[in-house]
C-alpha cells in the first residue's frame, strides 16, 4: 500500500512540474487552501470522508489519508514537524483535504503563516463507546471479510459492563476530549478537567466547524454553503448516494438503560457528555443563523450583510 502511494505521489508530483520547477509554482489564494478532518473513531467519519472522494475530481483538490502507525492518534514530535511541513509546502496537493485518526495539532507553535482549516465531527459518547465495541468483535459491512482483533468474543455491551469488563469501561470514553485536546500530556491523562476546558477552547478557536453524528446532513450542508470549493455537490450526494450510511456495525445490540445508567454515574462519562453537549450547542447555534425551515425543509440564507457609505467617493 504504502509503494502504491509513493508512486500516486509521484505520478501528481511530475504533472505539476511538466511546465517547470515546483518551487516557481504560485497558487491562487483560492486554491492554497488545506482542510484537516482529525476524524474520531466510530462518527460516521468514513460516510463523511468517501463524499470528499467521490467530489475530490469534479471540485480539484486531493484527498489524502494520513494512516499513522497503529492508529496512535499522537504523532512524535519529529513526525509532527514532518507533516506540518508537509500540509502547508506541498503545492503539488492543494487544495488538499487530509483525514485520519490523529489529535489536534497546532499549526501555530511551528511558524506557519498559513494555518488549515480544521473540521470535526462527534458522537454521544455512549453510542460511540457501543458502536466501538461491537466492530471491534464483528465489524462492519464497509469490509465483512476483515478480521477483527476482538472476533469470536460474544460478550454482549451488556453482559461487559456487568462484569466490569476492560474494554467497556468508563475509561473508553475518554477519546473525543484528548483528540481535540491535542498531543498535550495532560490531554490524554483520563478525566483531566484541564484537557475538557483545553478541547472546549479549541473547538471554539481553533476549528471552523464541528458537526455531530446525529445532525450529519445538517453539517454537509453548511459546509458546502460556507466551502463550496471542496463541498459543492455533497449534500446532494449525501442523500441520493449509496454512500450516505456506508459503515454500519453488524451485530450491534443497545444497551439497557441500567446499563447506561451505570455509565452515566461515571465522572468521566460526565465529562465527555459535557463536551459532547457544548459541542451540539455550538453546532446548533451556528446552523440557526446559516439556514431556515419551510414546508419541513431547510435551506441556507442567502447573503445577509452588505457595505454602504464608502469613502472617498469615487468620481
Amino acid at each position: 500500500e504504502r509503494a502504491i502511494a509513493r508512486h500516486e505521489v509521484r505520478e501528481i508530483e511530475q504533472r505539476h512540474t511538466v511546465d517547470g520547477p515546483r518551487q516557481d509554482v504560485a497558487l491562487d489564494e483560492e486554491d492554497d487552501v488545506v482542510i484537516i478532518y482529525n476524524r474520531v473513531p466510530k462518527t460516521a467519519s468514513t460516510s463523511f470522508t468517501n463524499i470528499a472522494y467521490d467530489l475530490c475530481a469534479k471540485n480539484k483538490y486531493h484527498v489524502l489519508h494520513i494512516n499513522t502507525t497503529k492508529n496512535n492518534p499522537v504523532m512524535s514530535l519529529q513526525d509532527q514537524v514532518r507533516f506540518v511541513k508537509n500540509v502547508t509546502s506541498w503545492k503539488e496537493m492543494k487544495p488538499g483535504f487530509y483525514h485520519g485518526h490523529v489529535s489536534f495539532l497546532d499549526f501555530a507553535k511551528f511558524g506557519v503563516k498559513k494555518k488549515p482549516i480544521y473540521i470535526n465531527v462527534i458522537r454521544d459518547p455512549i453510542e460511540r463507546l457501543v458502536s466501538y465495541y461491537y466492530f471491534l468483535r464483528f465489524g462492519d459491512d464497509y469490509r465483512p471479510g476483515l478480521r477483527r482483533r476482538k472476533q469470536g468474543d460474544k460478550k454482549t455491551f451488556d453482559e461487559c459492563v456487568a462484569a466490569g469488563g476492560s474494554d467497556c469501561a468508563p475509561e473508553k470514553l475518554w477519546l473525543q476530549i484528548p483528540f481535540f485536546c491535542g498531543h498535550s500530556s495532560e490531554c490524554w491523562n483520563v478525566g483531566s478537567r484541564w484537557a475538557l476546558e483545553q478541547a472546549k477552547y479549541n473547538l471554539i478557536n481553533e476549528y471552523f466547524l464541528v458537526g455531530v453524528t446525529e445532525e450529519l446532513e445538517d453539517f454537509i450542508m453548511l459546509l458546502e454553503a460556507a466551502l463550496p470549493r471542496f463541498f459543492r455537490g455533497a449534500t446532494e450526494l449525501y442523500r441520493t448516494g449509496k454512500k450516505s450510511h456506508l459503515r454500519k456495525t453488524t451485530e450491534k445490540k443497545l444497551p439497557t438503560k441500567e446499563t447506561i445508567a451505570k455509565l452515566q454515574q461515571s465522572e468521566i462519562w460526565k465529562m465527555e457528555n459535557e463536551f459532547y453537549e457544548f459541542a451540539l450547542e455550538q453546532f446548533q447555534f451556528v446552523r440557526a443563523h446559516a439556514v431556515r425551515e419551510k414546508d419541513g425543509e431547510l435551506y441556507i440564507l442567502a447573503q445577509n450583510f452588505f457595505y454602504e457609505k464608502i469613502y472617498p467617493k469615487s468620481n
